[in-house]
């Protein structure tokens, strides 16, 4: 099969073919037709995520279909479409997962991380990590929900009831996102790198009621604020934009380092707090969600060799909605 690996970090994936995996006997071989390119890639690949597997297939925003399937496996059969999320492994048997909090196992493995992902024509997956697609979505449009989609999801939840909630960083997961809080009578003010007319227009067209520079207040005092974006100077910007008992939830895996800032920022119960990974559960009440909004994805497709153009375009802020590798 043909696959994009990262053989160090630091360097730019390289195009080779490999022996197509085998599924043991809990995993489904997918045939992958769809993956979604997310910042976490850029993490690994910029070395900022320090422990992948290497030699390494990145992408854990899988779409395809079911290709072989192991003996113990029978919740999926051949040609079944199947999603794979970031999350790829629990123990099943530590505290955390015994108390439903398998986002923060101690064992747990990372698709596209410590286990090959989907930046190929085939990848493994255990069959207990693996969501059905609802059929009303296309692949491509399907593979930003499995990561920018339920890790956004999370982090939407821990924001509670918030009736303002502030976006920073308006990408993938923030262009998802909005289209719930929009369903749920929510109003969404979106923030972007300063001079990213592009990025505010794409924002007040999806429904914001608010779109400007993340170095900016908004116009009105906050309930709660999503930092998207990686840079930990937006903790105390955002802090600053909520009311008195206002949440603030760092989405990211990694983010730059937060500065110091004033008590008096945090005081009056104010709370700030980060999401870790997601759990199946938050996979299955998004993924029976979506359809009811309708949320609708934004997608720029790439095809797998130009994984590293697709990375790039990322990085550099050209992307509106969500970048997709699609693997003919």
């Amino acid at each position: 099969m043909q696959a994009m690996i990262l053989e160090a970090q630091g360097q730019p994936l390289r195009a080779v073919e490999l022996p197509i995996p085998q599924p043991n006997s809990q995993q489904v071989l997918i045939r992958v037709r769809a993956c979604g390119v997310c910042r976490t890639d850029l993490h690994i690949v910029d070395g900022e995520l320090t422990q992948p597997k290497l030699p390494l297939v990145l992408g854990h925003q899988i779409v395809g279909t079911v290709a072989a399937v192991g003996k113990q496996v029978q919740q999926f059969q051949i040609g079944h479409r199947v999603g794979v999320p970031w999350l790829g492994h629990t123990c099943n048997c530590c505290r955390y997962c015994l108390s439903g909090r398998e986002n923060l196992c101690d064992y747990a493995q990372f698709t596209g991380y410590q286990i090959d992902g989907g930046y190929a024509e085939y990848a493994v997956a255990d069959a207990q990590f693996c969501f059905p697609i609802p059929e009303s979505y296309p692949d491509l449009q399907a593979a930003p929900m499995l990561c920018a989609g339920l890790i956004g999801y999370r982090s939407y939840r821990m924001a509670e009831d918030a009736d303002k909630i502030g976006f920073y960083g308006f990408g993938a997961a923030a262009h998802i996102l909005i289209q719930l809080a929009r369903y749920q009578g929510r109003e969404v003010y979106a923030f972007t790198r300063a001079g990213d007319v592009e990025g505010q227009k794409f924002a007040l067209e999806l429904g914001a009621v608010w779109a400007g520079s993340s170095e900016d207040l908004p116009p009105v005092p906050l309930d709660a604020a999503i930092i998207f974006a990686p840079i930990g100077s937006l903790v105390p910007t955002a802090l600053r934009a909520v009311v008195k008992g206002g949440v603030v939830v760092c989405a990211g895996i990694h983010m730059s380092n937060i500065p110091s800032f004033p008590y008096e920022i945090l005081w009056e119960e104010r709370v700030l707090r980060s999401v870790a990974n997601l759990t199946r559960r938050d996979g299955e009440e998004f993924l029976a969600l979506a359809p009811q909004v309708p949320i609708r994805t934004e997608v720029q497709p790439f095809p797998l060799v130009q994984a590293n153009e697709a990375l790039d375009a990322l990085r550099s802020g050209k992307i509106n909605g969500a970048a997709v590798i699609v693997v003919e």
